[in-house]
């Protein structure tokens, strides 16, 4: 898997729970350093500039991001929230978040990564009290572990992205039912 932050699910809070690719399999990390945390934040858009995270920063935004999917995926699940995934998540909230600025030039959000962190945290607390919760769908392949906000038409959408994750099943179903079609009639 390669280290480029991707953006698909329809809210930073369900981007961010995404940096931890295939949950089930290979369990591929995003943050492997304070840099890829950093880009995240600027990639994402959430800031325009962050100051520099230490490791410190990527220990507190790995429990965040794995608070995050635990209380989406019990949301999906209709289970109850765990409580300390709600600390982890309302704690951080609490938090001074990146303010944006008027400037001559436009709007501009500078911030620590801490107050970042907090900005991600209030999309999380936004989105799971919000109307978009019966919208929130996990990735219909099996070694995707994304949720995301399904806005198609009729609610229909089953994969965060047709790249990679629609082609790939759809190459698989079209192979698996060329395959059948041929077994009948070697027979």
């Amino acid at each position: 898997m390669n280290l480029e932050h991707v953006f698909l699910c329809g809210n930073p809070a369900l981007d961010f729970a995404a940096t931890l690719r295939a949950r089930r399999s290979v369990r591929f990390e995003m943050f492997v350093s304070p840099d890829r945390l950093d880009a995240w934040y600027l990639e994402s858009g959430i800031v325009d500039t962050v100051s520099a995270s230490q490791h410190a920063d990527v220990e507190r935004a790995v429990a965040l991001r794995e608070a995050i999917y635990e209380l989406v995926t019990a949301r999906g699940a209709g289970e109850p929230y765990g409580s300390e995934a709600l600390a982890v998540v309302n704690d951080t909230a609490r938090e001074p978040a990146a303010a944006p600025q008027l400037t001559a030039s436009g709007r501009r959000t500078d911030a620590t990564s801490q107050e970042a962190l907090s900005t991600v945290a209030r999309h999380a607390v936004e989105l799971l009290s919000g109307p978009d919760v019966p919208l929130l769908k996990e990735c219909g392949n099996p070694e995707c572990t994304r949720v995301y906000i399904d806005r198609s038409r009729g609610g229909r959408r089953q994969w965060c992205a047709m790249d990679p994750c629609g082609n790939k099943l759809k190459a698989a179903a079209y192979r698996a039912r060329k395959r059948q079609a041929q077994e009948p009639a070697a027979r």
